[in-house]
């Protein structure tokens, strides 16, 4: 417990410590600098709606329109990043790209696919491992 006169711990949004936030911006980037490095091109990053969220859409370098979704786990334990994209969150990602397809109609007609960037825990305490799951919802 915090004494007295330490101030409080720094909270972000929705009430993450900011360290959480921090980290998951620094996987987004090495999720997306990875993907880049495979010839996909960024075109969004943190895409919103009123019932989710899209990490990132990518165009792949066959033209298709990819929904990526990263996680990590720090611990294995219960399951690894990629099993932790439940039912719940695959529908909210669905309903996210359906939005973003509404709002961008000149790309609507591309193929789309969704994708999920995993990083598990390796030897230390880092996300080591990175894990592209192509086609992860099939």
């Amino acid at each position: 417990m915090p004494s007295p006169t330490s101030p409080p711990p720094s909270k972000a949004p929705f009430g993450w410590p900011r360290d959480r936030v921090r980290l998951g911006r620094r996987l987004e980037t090495a999720a997306a600098r990875y993907l880049r490095e495979q010839g996909c091109r960024l075109l969004t990053r943190n895409y919103h709606c009123r019932r989710g969220e899209v990490d990132l859409v990518m165009l792949d370098p066959q033209g298709t329109l990819l929904f990526v979704e990263v996680r990590y786990r720090s611990t294995d334990r219960f399951c690894g990043a990629a099993e932790s994209v439940g039912p719940r969150k695959r529908e909210r990602l669905r309903y996210t790209a359906a939005h973003y397809l509404r709002r961008h109609p000149r790309l609507a007609a591309l193929p789309c696919r969704f994708d999920i960037i995993a990083f598990d825990p390796g030897d230390g305490e880092s996300p080591s491992r990175l894990s592209w799951l192509k086609d992860a919802f099939q």
